[in-house]
């Protein structure tokens, strides 16, 4: 009797499951390069604690920014802290978007300017739930080797496809250890 239901199991749950695996950019290649990088203008907001609510609080820099009439660019978060070594209470990042150097922002939101750099980027066509681990692993795979370990600030790039249908592109960057 279970020999009859795997056909009808593999095509309920596993095919599909492969599916949006597939669909959300699972499967696709990180490309890792030394680059030279920015500069990048954004505003943000800083936030403390588990980088899983990291969405909320780029919610509320994207709602502050249209409400002053700035259309906001790609989203950066610039990662402060390892989460493989901190407490989730603990961990902080920056977090926003891309703006134009000129804009007047909101006094509730900070800005900050990175300078053009030599980086290690790695950047990857993934749903944002899958991209920073692909890219994350990427550059500790290209970095073992050498004996070494992605070092912090990391900034991560999010750019999005503009349509729910497709996924956008990350690309997270390190400075050249």
């Amino acid at each position: 009797m279970i020999r009859k239901q795997w056909p009808a199991f593999i095509l309920a749950f596993v095919l599909p499951l492969l599916a949006i695996y597939w669909w959300w950019g699972g499967f696709n290649k990180v490309a890792v390069a030394e680059i030279e990088s920015g500069p990048h203008f954004y505003a943000y907001l800083e936030h403390e604690g588990d980088l899983g609510k990291l969405p909320k609080t780029q919610a509320r820099v994207f709602a502050l920014l249209e409400q002053a009439g700035i259309a906001p660019g790609d989203t950066i978060t610039v990662l402060l802290t390892d989460p493989r070594k901190t407490a989730k209470a603990e961990q902080r990042a920056k977090t926003g978007y891309r703006v134009p150097l000129d804009a007047k922002l909101p006094r509730e939101l900070m800005s900050e300017a990175i300078p053009r750099r030599k980086v290690l980027a790695a950047t990857v066509q993934a749903a944002v739930a899958l991209a920073p681990s692909k890219a994350y692993q990427a550059l500790a795979d290209e970095l073992a080797p050498l004996g070494r370990d992605i070092i912090l600030p990391a900034v991560e790039i999010y750019r999005p496809s503009g349509t729910p249908a497709r996924v956008g592109e990350l690309t997270v960057e390190i400075v050249v250890p």
